[in-house]
């Protein structure tokens, strides 16, 4: 069993990694505009508090060092993407982002390291980090929720790109697999939901994907780039 669980943790690595390489494509557009335009920063602001807080679980957590690495990448990344936001945000983007990031990044996932690391021990700790860190990748699926709510309301998959539905599918199933084998309910509550809206973003898919209309012709004539979703559904 420990065998098989290290294969499908490695797996889960390498879709993971991937996930948060997904919104390269965006910020490659931002940087040659020299703009962010009006993209957000927050997606990537909080998913680089839940990698900071799946390192943590990872390091303090027996056995869970496949969790801490490939979250330690996410870190590195979603610096990366939030450095680049501070950069080419306009002067008020530039302000709200630093703002956030400090409040988040720094003062949020500082109190609960020092707060876990100086009241509380062994179990109740990794309990309490675990909870935290699952807790903020429920609340990050509001993302894709309404991106599904936008499919059924337009009718249209224009906003919701394939390949996000499909690696949220992918990861989630993954990892919600792992989480059973390792009995770890704190990874695979999150994931199992994004399994569960993986498929049904799939489903949608399928049902609205049809040829694109005069006005989506229109909008990429302008040259619109895809908001890429963050991943909550980009974490393990």
């Amino acid at each position: 069993m420990d065998g098989l669980a290290f294969f499908v943790g490695v797996i889960g690595n390498i879709i993971s990694v991937l996930v948060f390489l997904s919104p390269l494509k965006t910020f490659i557009g931002i940087v040659k505009k020299g703009s962010t335009e009006e993209f957000s920063s927050l997606p990537y602001i909080c998913t680089l508090l839940g990698s900071c807080l799946w390192v943590y679980y990872g390091i303090i957590k027996p056995g869970a060092y496949l969790v801490a690495t490939v979250n330690a990448f996410g870190v590195v990344v979603e610096i990366i993407y939030v450095a680049l936001f501070l950069f080419f945000a306009p002067p008020p983007k530039t302000k709200s982002t630093a703002i956030m990031c400090g409040v988040l990044d720094v003062g949020f996932f500082g109190t609960a390291v020092l707060v876990t690391y100086l009241l509380l021990n062994g179990d109740m700790r990794i309990n309490a980090v675990g909870f935290i860190a699952s807790a903020l990748n429920i609340i990050m699926y509001a993302s894709p929720l309404s991106a599904m709510k936008r499919v059924v309301t337009t009718k249209s998959v224009e906003y919701m790109p394939f390949l996000l539905s499909f690696f949220l599918f992918l990861n989630g199933g993954v990892w919600t697999f792992y989480a059973i084998l390792v009995d770890d309910w704190f990874l695979g509550v999150p994931n199992g939901i994004g399994f569960v809206l993986g498929i049904i973003q799939l489903a949608l898919y399928a049902i609205y994907n049809t040829k694109p209309s005069s006005k989506s012709l229109q909008t990429e004539q302008r040259g619109y780039t895809e908001p890429l979703l963050p991943a909550s559904d980009e974490q393990c």
